[in-house]
C-alpha cells in the first residue's frame, strides 16, 4: 500500500466514523426529545388538565390502543375524555417513575394519585384517596404522539374504590 492509498483509506475510515458518530448523536437527540415530549404530555395534559396541548403534541390521526370506555377515536377522543377523568379525580397527579426510549417508542412506568370526588365509570364519589400504578407506551414520529398503549392496575383501582373485593374475600 503506497502513501496515497493509505491516506485515502484513513480519510474514508475517518469519514465513516464521523458519520456513525453523527448517526448516534442524532439517534440520542431524537430519543431525548421523545422522552421530553412524553414528560411534557403527562405534565401539561394530565397533571395540569390542559386539553389544548394535545393539538400541539398529538397527531390528528392518533390511535389509542387501550381506550377509556366510550372514548371516541383520534386526538379529539383523547381530549374529550380528559374532563371526565379530571372531574372524577380533580387533584389527579401522575408521577413518572421511569422512562425508557428506543427509536420512536417511549415507555413509562408511572404512579398516579387522586381523590375520588366525582362519578367514575358509574361509581358515585367515595372521597377515597387512590394510588394506581401503570405502564404506558407512546409511538412518537416527527415530534407528535401517533399511538398509545396503556396498562394500569384497574383491579387495584376498583378495589380502592370499593367496587370489588380483593381475590379470596366475599364480594361487597
Amino acid at each position: 500500500m503506497n502513501g496515497r492509498t493509505l491516506t485515502l483509506s484513513l480519510l474514508v475510515a475517518a469519514a465513516l466514523l464521523l458519520l456513525l458518530g453523527i448517526g448516534h448523536a442524532r439517534k440520542a437527540s431524537t430519543t431525548e426529545s421523545n422522552k421530553a415530549l412524553s414528560r411534557r404530555f403527562v405534565e401539561e395534559f394530565f397533571n395540569k388538565g390542559n386539553p389544548a396541548i394535545a393539538d400541539e403534541l398529538v397527531a390528528a390521526n392518533y390511535v389509542e390502543h387501550t381506550p377509556f370506555p366510550g372514548q371516541a377515536p383520534g386526538r379529539e377522543g383523547l381530549k374529550q375524555g380528559l374532563p371526565i377523568f379530571r372531574t372524577a379525580f380533580p387533584d389527579f397527579r401522575a408521577t413518572i417513575e421511569e422512562l425508557v426510549a428506543e427509536g420512536h417508542k417511549v415507555v413509562s412506568r408511572s404512579t398516579w394519585h387522586g381523590t375520588h370526588k366525582g362519578t367514575f365509570l358509574g361509581i358515585a364519589p367515595t372521597g377515597k384517596s387512590l394510588t394506581v400504578s401503570g405502564l404506558d407506551m407512546l409511538r412518537i414520529v416527527n415530534g407528535m404522539v401517533m399511538e398509545h398503549w396503556g396498562y394500569e392496575d384497574d383491579m387495584g383501582l376498583m378495589q380502592q374504590l370499593g367496587a370489588m373485593s380483593p381475590p379470596g374475600l366475599p364480594a361487597k
